[in-house]
């Protein structure tokens, strides 16, 4: 998938013109992990952590990552279940693929910026 040609607006204004998908946010399965220190998501309400990558958090904003926040928690076609624990850091469960999941939140900084 070609990023800059599908989000034209967000690579306007990246100064890295050669960011890949992994360099703008995460999806990833979220499995147990008992020797974790570290704040996890209960694999049983949330099957995915999302996490958005400093370039998105720069170039949103604290203030539209917070309506970044509000646009993802309200879309109910999307995640069944959705949790910021940090502004930069979710736990969702969805019935869709990651490839789905990170289009869909591109899409939506997209329309944000």
């Amino acid at each position: 998938m070609n990023l800059s040609e599908k989000y034209p607006k967000i690579f306007e204004k990246l100064e890295d013109k050669e960011l890949e998908l992994r360099h703008l946010l995460n999806v990833d399965e979220n499995e147990e992990d008992y020797d974790s220190e570290e704040f996890e998501f209960d694999a049983d309400e949330f099957n995915f952590v999302i996490y958005i990558a400093e370039p998105i958090q720069k170039l949103l904003n604290e203030e539209k990552m917070h309506e970044l926040i509000q646009r993802l928690g309200d879309n109910k076609e999307m995640f069944d279940n959705f949790f910021a624990s940090e502004i930069d850091l979710y736990g969702i469960r969805s019935q869709h693929d990651e490839e789905k999941i990170a289009a869909f939140i591109l899409e939506t900084v997209e329309e944000l910026v």
